[in-house]
């Protein structure tokens, strides 16, 4: 099978199911968007030092293909398959681990600037590239039925980010880098 189809050229692709949609649908700036995210964590994957936390991180860039098979089944068309149903035990999956690394670190004393370590930067990009992810799938939400697990899933994947990076500031010994404001 060849990588390429030849079937995209004109600006069109095909959602599960063989419906043709414009690349520049909703649907598919949705779950591109998600395969973006799901990138961005295949790259902090490579910074994180602790075996755990890159298994959990591994965890969720499964989850998001099966958020992506979600996204890409236009409902009214097609049924959706059992790889794109979430359950709420994805979203309590997710809070377990943000109450677990949080349970770890100091109480938040104010806002955090993105950075500190290097890896905890690129977590931080991940987070705002999560945040999109969420406004797009919104976006489709109002247009579209998504189940909302999938908004669920997606809104706590940020808190998720955001604590992990803390974590990864704390475990590379980098102090976070708090908000001054100046514009008193």
């Amino acid at each position: 099978m060849k990588v390429y189809t030849k079937t995209g050229d004109k600006g069109k692709t095909s959602l599960i199911g063989g419906t043709r949609v414009a690349k520049d649908d909703l649907r598919l700036e949705a779950y591109g968007t998600i395969d973006e995210l799901n990138a961005q964590l295949g790259l902090l994957a490579t910074y994180l030092t602790d075996g755990q936390d890159r298994l959990f991180v591994q965890n969720i860039q499964h989850t998001l293909f099966s958020v992506g098979s979600h996204l890409a089944t236009d409902r009214t068309k097609t049924p959706l398959h059992a790889s794109g149903l979430l359950k709420d035990e994805h979203v309590a999956e997710v809070e377990r681990e943000i109450d677990r690394l949080d349970s770890g670190l100091p109480p938040l004393s104010g806002f955090i600037l993105p950075g500190g370590s290097r890896g905890a930067a690129v977590c931080h990009v991940c987070r705002t590239v999560c945040r999109r992810a969420e406004r797009k799938v919104i976006a489709l939400a109002s247009q579209a039925e998504i189940g909302a697990e999938v908004l669920a899933y997606i809104n706590r994947l940020s808190d998720y980010l955001f604590i992990l990076s803390r974590k990864m500031n704390a475990d590379a010994k980098k102090g976070e880098i708090f908000w001054e404001n100046r514009c008193k």
